[in-house]
């Protein structure tokens, strides 16, 4: 396939063939059960199964479909070992590459948008892409003025497409919940059609990116790329080379991947406070280690692409987050419930225990209760288990919490985020990170008080 299919008919017979897939394994499986074989065992291979068709006909489609496919990639580390391993490389593949758009479509864009003289921009262009992903695709080109720089081209009807797959997954999301133990599809789904207007719109993009860009400008651990043009479904940025974080998961060092992943924790932590923004799509592609960090050329940083999905925090991370993690690290059960009441988080019809809501919390904030924790696949299916078992306490009472909209996105960017941590099995000062950049984390002197009011 080398197009988008722009047929509604074509993306939905594809889509609508996975329910359909789903309930043929699923009464697959319980003939095996008849037959005596052990109900853990079938589930396994039932869920193998399945998840190995999703990404296959995910993998074959972009838009929304494609889309999907790489908010989920994150959350491999939360499955069993012997389901996760025969499609991780299916998944690594959703987060690096798609089927590229033929090059006089390409062409047409660049036309439409830019111009008829629009070859007289570039001193070089190649019309093979570099990279594709859910809503457009990269090649690699020399500005008019010498500079390297990536042209990111979005496909003709992408928006159609987004919707159409976003809607149809929707109506299967209950089928496809099991995949990943633990998270609930529906509003991740619903999360991915709410922000696709904005992704669509690169004038949104080039604002966001450049903003981080002139941020982070000659910092020692972060690299965003500066844009250098934008028009309607076209964005020209400055090129970043370096080693795809996909790599560093699969065949990086044990340094690499302790320098990638501290790194990681401190963009998401520090990009709120230092720009007001939240960059909301931290899966492996969107991610490069570069050498020449603090300690030279055999040092890394951290390279950062595609700012089409933000969250505008102009105060940062909200310090209600800062505030009830520390107070949880104290013990302050009573102190953290009303914290959390009072922010929606239980709803007022709702009356729940404060120890037993710390005995969900702790487990949880693991990483923040020492000085340095390694994550590990199998510490992310321990906890996905833990909330994912109806015969958990932990199961029963996440159901009653609520996850106010405002909060909704900080929360998928963190768990995206400790996915990818735990994909690298990297060993992070995740404290040190909270503490230098988390709002309400630290304690407020009350000498920083009394001086800022006589200020």
């Amino acid at each position: 396939m080398s197009d988008l299919p722009r047929k509604a008919v074509t993306r939905t017979a594809k889509l609508a063939a996975l329910p359909l897939g789903i309930a043929g394994r699923a009464t697959w499986g319980l003939g095996k059960r008849i037959v005596g074989e052990s109900a853990e065992l079938v589930g396994r291979e039932l869920q193998q199964r399945t998840a190995e068709q999703l990404f296959k006909v995910l993998g074959e489609l972009k838009g929304g479909a494609m889309k999907f496919g790489q908010a989920l990639s994150v959350f491999e580390s939360a499955l069993p070992e012997e389901v996760a391993g025969p499609y991780r490389a299916a998944l690594t593949k959703l987060q690096e590459a798609a089927p590229p758009m033929p090059t006089r479509t390409v062409h047409a864009v660049l036309e439409e948008r830019l111009g008829e003289g629009w070859h007289e921009l570039f001193l070089e262009f190649e019309d093979k892409p570099a990279a594709a992903a859910s809503i457009g695709q990269v090649h690699r080109g020399v500005w008019h003025d010498g500079r390297e720089v990536a042209v990111k081209v979005q496909y003709p009807g992408a928006g159609e497409a987004l919707l159409s797959d976003l809607n149809q997954l929707s109506r299967f999301s209950r089928l496809l919940g099991p995949l990943i133990p633990g998270m609930d599809i529906k509003p991740l789904i619903a999360e991915l059609k709410d922000r696709v207007s904005e992704e669509l719109d690169y004038g949104l993009e080039a604002q966001a990116q450049q903003a981080h860009a002139q941020e982070f400008t000659d910092d020692p651990d972060v690299v965003v790329p500066l844009v250098v043009h934008q028009s309607d479904q076209v964005l020209v940025t400055e090129w970043m080379d370096g080693i795809p974080l996909s790599e560093i998961i699969s065949d990086g060092t044990q340094e690499q991947r302790d320098r990638a992943g501290q790194l990681l924790a401190r963009f998401l932590f520090s990009g709120p406070a230092r720009t007001g923004l939240l960059h909301a799509d931290p899966h492996p592609g969107n991610f490069r280690l570069l050498p020449g960090g603090p300690e030279g050329e055999d040092d890394w940083r951290l390279g950062v692409l595609d700012f089409g999905t933000v969250d505008r925090l102009p105060g940062g991370l909200p310090a209600t987050i800062g505030e009830s993690l520390r107070m949880t690290l104290d013990g302050q059960a009573e102190a953290v419930y009303e914290l959390l009441c009072a922010e929606g988080f239980v709803r007022e019809t709702i009356e729940l225990n404060p120890d037993a809501v710390m005995d969900y919390l702790l487990p949880i904030i693991e990483p923040a209760q020492v000085e340095e924790f390694t994550f590990t696949r199998g510490w992310m299916r321990s906890q996905a288990a833990r909330v994912a078992d109806p015969r958990s306490p932990a199961y029963q009472l996440g159901k009653q919490l609520n996850l106010p909209p405002s909060y909704l996105l900080i929360h998928r960017v963190t768990l995206s985020t400790i996915g990818v941590l735990c994909q690298l099995g990297a060993t992070v000062r995740l404290r040190e990170e909270l503490e230098g950049w988390l709002p309400g984390f630290v304690p407020e002197d009350p000498a920083d008080g009394e001086e800022a009011a006589e200020a």
